[in-house]
Order: C-alpha cells, then structure tokens, then sequence
C-alpha cells in the first residue's frame, strides 16, 4: 500500500488541547484507557472465536505487555487482541469519538456480552497525546490476509497511514514522551500508575524495560529438576476474589485480598460479599477495619471500578458516605460514567445503587446480631462508631439497625436499648443514665451499683449527636448522664416532724459554703443518702451540660457563643460523719479552721468525680491534703 495522507475528520484543530486539559481529570489516566483498549482487543477477539468467526489455538495466552524504553523515550502498549486493518483505522481512530467498542457491539448486539467491553465513547486512545508528542500505531489484524499498517500522528490534525512490518496479530501503541510526558520517563512510575489502574485486569499484564536484565519475576521449581524456571510476574490479577461466588471463596482468602489490595495488616473485623446482577451489575467485598475510638480523622478506602477498570475511590454519589470508613473494592459495569470515566452520571441509578449498598451492609450487621451475637458483641467496640455514624447520616440504615444497637453496661454485659428500659423500669423508667468516663465518674458508678442499679458506658465522641437522635425518634425516651441527679432509690425520705430542721441544716450549709469558697452563686443541697460512706457529690442537670458542651463545641469552631451559666448543684450527705462534723462545729471559733479545709476539702473531692481540677485547684488540693494529713501526726 502507498503512503496515503490526509486530514482527521474533527471539526476544530483545537480538538488535543481540549482533550488534554479538559477531557481527563488525572494526567495518569492515559495508562488506563491504554491497557483498557488492548484489553477490548483482545475480548473482542475471543468473542468471535466463541461465535466461530475465527480460529484460534486453544493454548493461545492472552496478555498486554508495556514497555519502556528509556534511550528511545518511548513507552509502548502491545496487546495481541484483534489488530486494526487500515480501513478500520480510517474509521475509528480518523474520526475523533467514532468507538470501535460500540461498532462491535452494535454489529454483534444479538451475542457479544457488552458487560465484558470497556471501552464505549471512542476517546480513550487520545489521552495519550497528554503525554507524548507523537505517537505511533503498528498493527495486524486477525483477518486473513490482513495486511499489517503504520499509522503515525504528532497531535495536529495531520496523520501518515502506511503499511506496517508487524508480523503478529495484535497492536503496539507507541508513546514519543514528550515534555507533558517526563514523569513517566521512570520504570517505577509507570509500574505504580498500572497497579493503581489495572490491578484486577481481566488479561494478564507485564512491565519491560528495555536494556534492563533484571525483571521482576517469581520462581517455579520443577520438583523432579533442581533447574530452576524463571517466569515473568504479571502485575495484576486476573480473577480477583470479589467476582467469586461468596460460597467458594475462604475466611483465608479473603483476608489476603484485604493485605493485598490496602497494604494493611491488621486483620479486618468480618466483610460483606456483595454479588448482584439483577436490576444491576454489582460485586464487590467490603471490609470492616478497627476504626478506634475516633473516627473524625479517619478515612476508609473504597475503590471503585468499572469493568475491573479503576475509575475512582470513595466516590460519595455511589458509597453511602457513612461507609467511606470501610475499605473495599465494588465494581460496577453499570456505572453511568461520562465520557472521561472521571465522573457519575444519571443521579437516579446511582442513588438506586447507593441504597443496595448500604442495605446489604445493614443486612449483614443484622445477620450477624443473629446468627453469631457472641462475636457481634466482641466487635461492638470497634464497629459502633461507624453503624452510629450512619444512623445519624441515613434514615434507611437507622431502622434497619436501630434494634441492633448494643449498650454496654457497668455491669459488664451488652444489652440493646429495649432490654435495658425493662429491667430497670422500676428504679427509673423510660431513663436512661450513662457514663461518659468510667474513671472519672467511679464514684457515682460505685453509688449505682450499691443501689443495685445500672448505667450505658458511652465514651465515644460521636454518642452525644447519637443520643441527641434516639431521643427525637423516640420521644417517651431521655437520656441522662450518671452525674446529672440522684434518684430517689439513693435518697432516705425525710419525715414530716424532721423537715423544719432539715430546711434549717441546709440553709446554714448553703451559707457556710458560699462563704468558705467565695462562690455566691453555689448551689448547695442536704440530702439524707442511704449510703454513709458518701459525703458530697455534684450534679449538674442534663439539659444544662449539653448546653455547655454545645457552647464548648462551637467555640472551638469559631463560633462563640459565649460561657454558659453553670448548673452544678454541690449535694451534701447528712448523714456522713464529715458534713455532720461541719454542721454540728461550724459556729464555734477553735473549730473555725477545721470546718473551712473539711468544706474546702469537700467540694474538691465531689468536683473531682465529676471534671478534674484546673491547674490551680491541683495545686491547693495537694497542699489542703497534706495539711490535713499532719494535723493526725
């Protein structure tokens, strides 16, 4: 054939500079739509063969091979798929957005799977004039008789089609890196970016470099030989775990892919295998990972892709964003994505696909409650966070697992909410007391226990919005903390004749207290405590600390709402020997002394069980206790 030259059919020579600067969102991508047409060339291939349309040998190996030659700047992609005769180049690559993909499939829509074919907008070759100043194409079709071409562009609108010296059946795509290219002037570069892209490529995938003697590669020994086979290491994996039918994959094996695929290894919790094809093609293997006790900072790895052709990673239209704290890979052939496989199009499919993936989650969670509650309560602490944090982002997932919801209690066991309002229904009903630091808060922990009652642990930073949220779905429900009251199971009745009396004790208290530490404003409470072990405990009314912390939590936003007023009510025990001491001796002038470092002493021991101490608190309780230390020498 003579050289034959003409135009590309495009409607403005402005066509590259757009591709480059607009088409594609990462400079990378070039490598993947690369490999992704050898890898439909050779589909295509094997398509016709499965239809009779060609002969091939039954040992034929599949592969795409991408070589870099460092003297030569070129970086070339080799696939021996279905080649290109100089007719079809005309066609589709000629015609800018003309896809041999979609060609191929209208021509053999009644037997082709087009689930199989990636590539479906006819752009994907052009990327690589983001890189490279010229590029080349040698290839062969598989048509008999097919004379090979050369097809050669240096990104203007000019081409030179002539024919080719390649031998074999498939094609090369040749990459002049140019200055837009020099980052991929690297072995290492090119590598990473193929993983990044390609790791789960249905055909196998090899790296050369050219002048390099040392390739990667794993070692076979033959068992009757001490010869050593040295075979080339492809860099993907051809069958990953996630297109498995869940029945047939290993606790073993899946635990693999999770230290394969996200480097990490710590094992994960439990996974979900998601397997759908029905109303949409969806696989995939989502893993739980111990999140900690903070989760803000934390971000999960959910990689998407399409057709196992990486597309992006925590692409919050698809993943609920609640499980971007999970890792996992999900793909989807069905995936609406425009032109550049950059982003989602058809907001109402995505959504459909969205929900699927957080009901599945939701269903393996309950599954899980069910069948195995001894190994869902062994993973409570590590999960909670994240099914809590969903049911304040997603209504659906909410009553989904709402019955799910586990509280640990200071007795040591695990009830859900239900369980926990009927066994103490009759020391405070439809309440809820919970304990935010089990160290701090010992001493009204140690107070509910000697009443037989108890209290949720709930730590976490996300519980305060979480109790926030059961609250206003379940409005005959509240919450308090351990420190917020006293109940009345805590408290002797004081009788009739005796409460002038009282009323008169707790007048006095109220002003001996105010006046020891010069806080005016205190509140201070006489109350008759079953226990006599206890001498003073604080309390702070529910609704007034959530309004503190409230204030706290936007200050540290920037949006101060100034100090709120403090609530704390000081409640003195008449029936410790401490505060019978202060009431029975504050009025006498030798005593004087003793009485101001026991109401002192007092406070700063209920402060203590309820926040610590500042800096200067710290400072006078240390010296208070050891003047009370020496006055027993």
């Amino acid at each position: 054939m003579s050289i034959e030259k003409g135009s590309l059919s495009i409607h403005s020579e402005n066509i590259f500079p757009i591709i480059k600067k607009w088409l594609y969102s990462d400079h990378d991508i070039f490598v993947r739509e690369l490999i992704s047409n050898g890898s439909d060339a050779i589909t295509k291939l094997r398509k016709l063969a499965t239809m009779g349309e060609v002969d091939l040998p039954s040992d034929e190996a599949y592969k795409i091979v991408v070589r870099y030659d460092e003297k030569a700047d070129t970086l070339t992609f080799t696939d021996n798929g279905i080649g290109l005769t100089g007719e079809e180049v005309k066609k589709y690559i000629n015609q800018i957005a003309f896809s041999g993909a979609e060609d191929f499939l209208n021509t053999y829509k009644d037997k082709a799977d087009s689930e199989q074919i990636i590539g479906h907008f006819g752009l994907g070759f052009y990327s690589a004039f983001m890189v490279a100043g010229q590029v080349e194409i040698k290839s062969l079709s598989y048509k008999q008789d097919a004379t090979p071409i050369h097809w050669t562009c240096d990104g203007g609108t000019e081409f030179e089609l002539e024919d080719g010296d390649r031998s074999e059946r498939g094609t090369d795509i040749i990459l002049h890196l140019g200055e837009d290219g020099k980052e991929f002037k690297n072995a290492y570069k090119i590598k990473s970016t193929i993983e990044k892209y390609c790791s789960f490529m249905p055909y196998e995938i090899y790296f050369e470099e050219v002048g390099k003697e040392e390739v990667e590669t794993e070692k076979d020994i033959d068992a009757d030989s001490e010869d050593k086979v040295v075979e080339p290491k492809p860099l993907n994996e051809i069958s990953p775990l996630y297109l498995k039918q869940p029945s047939e994959c290993t606790d073993e094996e899946y635990k693999a892919f999770y230290r394969d695929t996200f480097m990490d290894f710590k094992e994960p919790l439990f996974w979900i295998h998601l397997n759908m094809d029905y109303p949409f093609n969806l696989k995939g293997i989502l893993y739980f990972p111990k999140l900690g006790n903070e989760f803000e900072n934390i971000e999960g790895q959910i990689k998407l892709y399409n057709s196992q052709v990486f597309v992006a990673q925590n692409i919050k239209e698809v993943i609920p964003e609640f499980l971007l704290l999970l890792k996992g890979v999900i793909d989807c052939p069905d995936l609406p994505l425009n032109v550049s496989r950059s982003f989602l199009q058809n907001d109402g499919f995505v959504k459909k696909i969205s929900d699927y993936i957080s009901k599945k989650v939701a269903d393996r969670l309950k599954s899980l409650y069910k069948s195995d509650k001894p190994s869902y309560e062994k993973f409570w602490g590590d999960i909670h966070p994240f099914i809590k944090f969903g049911g304040l982002r997603d209504e659906k997932f909410y009553d989904k697992v709402k019955d799910i919801i586990l509280y640990k209690t200071t007795t040591g066991d695990y009830v859900v909410l239900s369980d926990y309002l009927e066994r103490n229904k009759e020391k405070h009903e439809n309440k809820v007391y919970y304990v935010t630091d089990p160290v701090q808060q010992a001493q009204y922990i140690k107070m509910f226990k000697d009443h037989d009652m108890e209290a949720v642990i709930l730590e976490h930073s996300i519980d305060q919005a979480f109790i926030s949220h059961i609250e206003a779905k379940t409005s005959d429900v509240k919450f308090a903390r351990i420190d917020a009251d006293l109940t009345d199971v805590m408290k002797e009745t004081i009788h009739e004749d005796d409460q002038e009396a009282h009323n008169a004790s707790a007048e006095q208290l109220q002003k001996l207290f105010a006046e020891v530490l010069s806080k005016e404003d205190i509140k201070v409470q006489l109350e008759s405590l079953k226990s006599e072990d206890i001498s003073a405990v604080i309390v702070l009314a529910e609704e007034s600390r959530r309004m503190q912390d409230m204030s706290k939590m936007y200050g540290f936003m920037g949006m101060g709402l100034g100090d709120m007023p403090s609530d704390e009510t000081l409640i003195l025990n008449k029936k410790n020997k401490i505060v019978e001491f202060i009431l029975t001796h504050h009025e006498e002038a030798e005593k004087k002394e003793d009485v101001k470092l026991f109401c002192e002493h007092l406070y700063d021991l209920a402060l203590m069980s309820h926040k610590p101490l500042d800096a200067e608190g710290m400072t006078k309780f240390i010296q208070r206790s050891q003047s009370l230390l020496t006055r027993m020498i």
